[in-house]
């Protein structure tokens, strides 16, 4: 290969022994020419992230409090790094620029960024790579969206005839030069706007993890590295809970055909899942993964003849829509409609959102059952092949877990079931060995 980008995560440069991994990863192919950076992750499980320091600290500037114990912390975790791999890297310019913003005019997502901002710049020296500030070339409105292809016009021209960079992820700035950050998780899809802007033939996102797996390995012990997964795939399991890519670093990547591979720092021998564009008929089982999330609620009615009243469906979602309540799923049946809501976006407006589907659509019935759990199975041979559904049942049953909610997606790529909440741990491992 000829180009290839590559994004390392929180945990990947959370100190010097990472920093000195990636820079073997980096030099063990001359292909590897753009680099992705996030901010320092956790050292140890009780180790605090850089950009959650980050955060308390603005917290604090915002409300007029003292922040420099904050900014002093951040600071040694970064002379840390920079000291034991023993670099000429002059640090107090930058972290006197952070306090003097942080007292006169605080903002969030700079501060935010200020961690992939530094971190970057540390690993562009050590690797002796050039830097490249992504405020000058992710680009979002004022509102805050991505411009994507004048971002993707940007980064061409700031990179295609500029090999071996290093740059930020997690954020751009607007047309006013004001950054703006993605949500947490964000440099993947930083990594991913490179890969597409550069013309990548991979994209290699390396974590603390030897790729996706069937199920959360922390509850389901048996669960086993995928080799395989199309974009579409790993959406539906990102959206249920899978958290090894940020979902929407999909759509780069996906828009220029590149493939991206996850791969594991500290086992860089690991070949890690391969997100593509579709998986060839044969090459793996019917069922890619399954993922899932607790913290539902079911908003059931019953209404005779419901299915002869034109815009039921309609004004119910518009209900919930002037509560500022989006719905994850909605199964259906003659007389009968089931909204499932995120309970915590429920539980303020509840009585609210009851009466006016009491007066606006006068149900036969209207309950809700809260401490809902939902699971997604998928994969992109389910729709072709028998027998799917009923080893999902009867894995279920035969743990004694009763469903209290089945939908299954339109493209038939997922089947979602509901189950009590308390049953959550149960049922992802009788259906992870059930599966695979």
């Amino acid at each position: 290969m000829d180009n290839i980008t590559v994004k390392f995560g929180g945990s990947s440069l959370a100190d010097a022994a990472q920093f000195r991994k990636v820079a073997d990863i980096i030099k063990a192919d001359s292909a590897r020419k753009y680099v992705v950076a996030s901010a320092p992750g956790k050292r140890r499980s009780a180790d605090t992230k850089v950009t959650d320091m980050l955060y308390a600290m603005y917290g604090r500037a915002e409300i007029g409090e003292d922040f420099n114990a904050i900014l002093d912390q951040i600071e040694q975790r970064y002379m840390s790094i920079i000291d034991e791999l023993e670099l000429d890297f002059d640090l107090e310019p930058e972290i006197e620029a952070i306090r003097y913003r942080m007292a006169s005019s605080p903002e969030r997502d700079y501060a935010a960024s200020r961690g992939e901002y530094l971190n970057a710049k540390i690993l562009a020296m050590y690797l002796g790579f050039a830097f490249l500030d992504p405020a000058e070339c992710i680009l979002f409105d004022r509102s805050g969206k991505l411009l994507s292809e004048e971002t993707n016009e940007r980064l061409a021209a700031k990179l295609v005839d500029n090999p071996y960079t290093v740059i930020p992820g997690f954020y751009g700035a607007d047309g006013d030069g004001n950054i703006v950050t993605f949500s947490r998780g964000g440099s993947d899809i930083t990594g991913s706007l490179v890969a597409r802007a550069t013309k990548a033939e991979i994209y290699e996102n390396w974590t603390d993890v030897s790729g996706i797996l069937t199920a959360d390995p922390r509850i389901a012990a048996d669960a086993k590295v995928i080799e395989y997964i199309s974009y579409r795939e790993l959406r539906e399991l990102s959206y249920m809970g899978a958290s090894v890519l940020h979902e929407d670093a999909v759509f780069p990547a996906k828009k220029a055909g590149i493939p991206i591979n996850i791969r594991n720092t500290n086992a860089p021998a690991d070949k890690g899942t391969m997100i593509v564009s579709s998986v060839a008929e044969g090459t793996r089982g019917h069922v890619t993964g399954l993922a899932g999330k607790k913290g539902f609620s079911s908003v059931r009615l019953e209404k005779t003849m419901m299915n002869n009243e034109i815009g039921f469906g309609e004004k119910l979602l518009a209900i919930f829509r002037r509560h500022d309540i989006p719905f994850e799923h909605m199964p259906t049946g003659i007389d009968s409609i089931c909204v499932i809501v995120n309970t915590d976006r429920l539980h303020s407006c509840r009585s609210e959102v009851l009466l006016e589907i009491e007066q606006q659509l006068s149900p036969d019935s209207l309950t809700i059952e809260d401490d809902l759990a939902l699971i997604a199975v998928v994969g992109q041979g389910m729709s072709r092949t028998k027998g799917i559904a009923a080893r999902i049942f009867s894995a279920l049953a035969s743990a004694g877990i009763n469903i209290r909610m089945i939908d299954q997606g339109s493209g038939e790529m997922n089947i979602i079931v509901g189950i009590d909440s308390s049953r959550y741990e149960e049922a992802v491992r009788a259906l992870s060995t059930a599966l695979f």
